[in-house]
């Protein structure tokens, strides 16, 4: 699957509310949709300038909805599914996600950060509704580079 247009990837993002994310059998499941919403707010915090990396922390929930029983391959194909729309550095982020005991560089460490934060703070990240234009204008640079290439 190859997501299009924002509205699409919006859709998706909404539809990831109520839905629990469980990563490791130590922790407790958190709400995706809400869970995104704050590793995008903290990633937006301690990099404002950096709107790709805070996409990747913002879309990464999508993949437990459109692949349910497949969480190996997960990562993958949501960056398959965000390339052609965000780009190949928000696509290149989200296949590699931070994984606990492989090398990462300074974005990954940033993403594995904030993810890790969002699970244990609670404090209002706002809605899904503020990161459209941030979206936009991720999905029409990406579209103009296309058209160079």
């Amino acid at each position: 699957m190859e997501l299009r247009t924002v509205e699409e990837l919006m859709d998706l993002l909404y539809a990831c509310r109520g839905t629990r994310d469980v990563q490791g059998h130590d922790r407790a499941p958190v709400d995706a949709h809400d869970h995104a919403l704050r590793t995008a707010a903290l990633l937006r915090r301690g990099r404002p300038a950096d709107k790709e990396l805070q996409a990747a922390g913002l879309v990464r929930p999508v993949g437990r909805l459109l692949w349910p029983g497949e969480p190996a391959a997960r990562a993958d194909r949501v960056a398959d599914a965000v390339r052609a729309l965000l780009g190949e550095r928000v696509a290149g982020l989200v296949r590699l996600r931070p994984r606990y005991g492989l090398p990462a560089d300074d974005d990954l460490l940033a993403l594995r950060a904030a993810e890790e934060e969002a699970r244990t703070v609670c404090f209002d990240a706002g809605v899904l509704e503020d990161w459209r234009t941030v979206l936009e204008l991720l999905a029409a640079r990406n579209s103009r580079l296309r058209m160079v290439d």
